[in-house]
């Protein structure tokens, strides 16, 4: 088979996370730059084509077929994403780096993931690229931005972690396979079915939410906005990072380190480094 077992693919991970936590942090800010980028691709991708489908469902399926191929994009090009790196949880479990250094990767690439995804979305904000259907997909990031940002903290959490936890799983899966198809097969069901939920995702989130905030500044998408009658109210920066980046964050933290957990028990307790 042309396939790694699960104890062999968690074993694998296991002691690629030390080169991960041992990279110098220009290379872990420039691959969490690229990362960043490729996700926010995806973000612009879904919202351009689902932008004007009425039906709910048939825009979240449409958006669930084109999101994953970003975090496949990203496992093959080999740059560094904060939610797929929460599995380096699994290395610290399995005692081949520190707590510490795991930290260091995490706030350096949540960085460069921050700034790749800001780029992104001020590009499309202030290129015209929202001028697709007469400003209503201007229209369309706008609204989606800030029902995200109109979500309780609670809620929020556990949609991150429910993300987080189909990611990893996607990360994992990806690395079962050992050629081009199989691992960006792996890495793509999962993540479809996240979009598909919509459940929540910080990287994503990066792009999704300062889209809005950047479209909302440009006065010509502001006054097609309240033509539409849409509440805008809630979509502030500080509603960004305090009412959703913050526990969308922390519940893909927990769910990425409770898959971790899970293959760390099944298939690498008392296996030290």
């Amino acid at each position: 088979m042309n396939l790694f077992t699960p104890a062999e693919t968690v074993e694998n991970y296991a002691a690629a996370g030390v080169a991960k936590t041992q990279a110098p942090a220009w290379r872990l800010l420039l691959l969490g730059i690229l990362a960043g980028f490729l996700i926010a691709m995806g973000g612009a991708v879904t919202n351009t084509a689902g932008h004007s489908i009425a039906n709910v469902g048939l825009c979240r399926l449409v958006s669930g077929l084109l999101f994953p191929f970003g975090l496949a994009m990203v496992i093959l090009t080999g740059a560094e994403l904060f939610t797929g790196n929460t599995l380096l949880f699994l290395s610290v479990l399995n005692q081949r780096t520190s707590a510490a250094r795991m930290l260091r990767n995490w706030g350096l690439v949540y960085l460069g993931n921050f700034a790749g995804a800001l780029a992104v979305a001020a590009g499309c904000a202030f290129s015209g690229q929202m001028d697709y259907s007469a400003g209503g997909l201007a229209v369309f990031t706008m609204k989606a931005a800030a029902g995200k940002c109109a979500l309780t903290f609670g809620n929020a959490v556990l949609l991150g972690l429910f993300c987080n936890v189909l990611v990893t799983l996607g990360v994992l899966l990806s690395l079962t396979g050992q050629d081009l198809t199989g691992r960006a097969l792996g890495a793509y069901l999962p993540v479809a079915f996240f979009v598909i939920c919509g459940f929540e995702h910080g990287i994503a989130n990066m792009f999704y939410i300062p889209a809005g905030l950047f479209a909302r500044s440009i006065p010509r998408y502001a006054e097609l906005a309240a033509g539409a009658g849409l509440d805008l109210t809630a979509l502030t920066w500080e509603n960004f990072l305090l009412r959703n980046l913050l526990p969308v964050t922390l519940g893909n933290i927990l769910g990425g380190m409770a898959v971790a957990l899970v293959f760390w028990l099944c298939h690498l307790r008392g296996k030290s480094g």
